[in-house]
């Protein structure tokens, strides 16, 4: 849990998107130029982590629909899907933590937020796919559970039922 007042709600114009500097340019060029425009455009739904009493995001995070080839999936997996040549997935797009707020475990705690969106979605969805921008972002997914695609070193995926397990 953050130790400040909070919102976690969909981007608007009035969050303070200038000041976010989570030390990797394109993420934060990303929040600064683009999330508004992919959110009106139904590209991508930008959620954020809005310190109240600052006024300042101190993280966020991007969803979008996307699907995965089936063959793709380790086999003990694919057995138990039917025989579609897709899956619905949903797409952990962009992911990032204000350095302002790094090392207060809010990265965990956005993530926790992002599964429990998607569970308690209507849509179907099989998986939450990320591609990890480098070493440190795939090892904090695989700590929370992720697992990488069969060569895909940096696309990893965690399936909705495991989630389910995590929450029930």
């Amino acid at each position: 849990m953050p130790a400040f007042a909070y919102t976690i709600e969909l981007l608007n114009s009035g969050h303070n998107r200038v000041d976010f500097r989570c030390g990797t340019e394109v993420l934060d060029r990303y929040l600064r130029e683009q999330a508004g425009q992919d959110l009106r455009r139904y590209v991508a739904t930008p959620f954020v982590l809005h310190d109240l009493d600052t006024n300042q995001i101190a993280g966020y995070y991007t969803l979008a629909a996307t699907s995965i080839q089936v063959e793709d999936l380790p086999e003990a997996l694919r057995a138990r899907l039917p025989r579609y040549p897709l899956v619905p997935a949903t797409l952990l797009g962009r992911f990032a933590v204000d350095e302002r707020f790094q090392g207060q475990g809010l990265g965990a705690f956005l993530l926790v937020d992002v599964l429990w969106r998607i569970l308690m979605s209507e849509i179907a969805t099989m998986a939450v796919v990320v591609d990890a921008k480098n070493e440190q972002a795939r090892a904090f997914y695989q700590h929370h559970g992720f697992t990488m695609f069969p060569g895909q070193p940096q696309r990893l995926y965690l399936p909705m039922a495991s989630i389910a397990r995590q929450f029930s």
